[in-house]
């Protein structure tokens, strides 16, 4: 049987899928509590893992060990690098790539992982279209997109560090734990997708329009996890 990770970054993010959900069991391991239960009818644990890449990858690594889950939804929110995608918007992971891993010198890709072949970890296909229809009906006035995730350590919003990662990366979102998350799912073997809601540009603007539209934005995110969970 199917048993989903969901893991939000903050408690905004995951709150309205605790709320929903039939808890069976709170786990508390490395200051994460995760709400272990069912959600629309399948198996889940919803955690908040905190912010950034390390917090996120020790999260799905528990998920898999602790919880045996056999798929991670990654739900949150994100600047955008996209002109056609604005706030309030829905971008869905084809890909993710950390944005902030520079082993150049040795001959890698910029934001390639020693011992990857690439530096693009493919979100699982049929996850990504199924979180592309979800969205399509319980936001059908909200534009949803598939791209490119790019994560890294940092809260973007330089207008010159946004346009060096839609050239050197082509991202279309920028945040700070999707690519870990896909990191760590591709080594266990976990079929992924990270599902992000705009509630910035990525620029000058993004220190007062990401406080205005956060929990707007999460709650768009909540809305088609939930659906999507219901698909399982």
């Amino acid at each position: 049987m199917n048993k989903i990770g969901i893991i939000g970054a903050m408690e905004t993010e995951v709150t309205v899928l605790k709320e929903t959900m039939r808890v069976d069991r709170v786990v508390t391991k490395a200051g994460m509590n995760f709400y272990e239960g069912m959600l629309k009818g399948t198996p889940a644990v919803v955690v908040r893992s905190g912010i950034g890449k390390v917090n996120a990858a020790m999260c799905v690594q528990i998920l898999a060990d602790l919880f045996e889950v056999t798929h991670i939804i990654n739900t949150g929110i994100a600047g955008s690098l996209n002109a056609d995608l604005d706030i309030g918007e829905i971008l869905i992971s084809e890909k993710a790539i950390q944005h902030d891993m520079d082993v150049t010198i040795f001959g890698y890709a910029p934001g390639q992982v020693p011992g990857f072949d690439s530096r693009e970890f493919k979100a699982d296909t049929a996850m990504a279209d199924a979180a592309v229809a979800a969205c399509r009906r319980v936001n059908p006035d909200i534009n949803v997109v598939k791209g490119c995730v790019v994560s890294g350590d940092q809260f973007i919003s330089s207008a010159e560090v946004k346009e060096r990662l839609i050239k050197e990366f082509h991202g279309d979102c920028a945040e700070m734990e999707g690519a870990s998350i896909a990191q760590a799912a591709t080594l266990n073997g976990l079929p992924f997708v990270v599902i992000r809601a705009i509630s910035d540009k990525a620029d000058g603007s993004a220190e007062m329009d990401y406080p205005t539209f956060e929990n707007q934005a999460a709650e768009h995110c909540a809305k088609m996890v939930l659906e999507l969970a219901g698909s399982f």
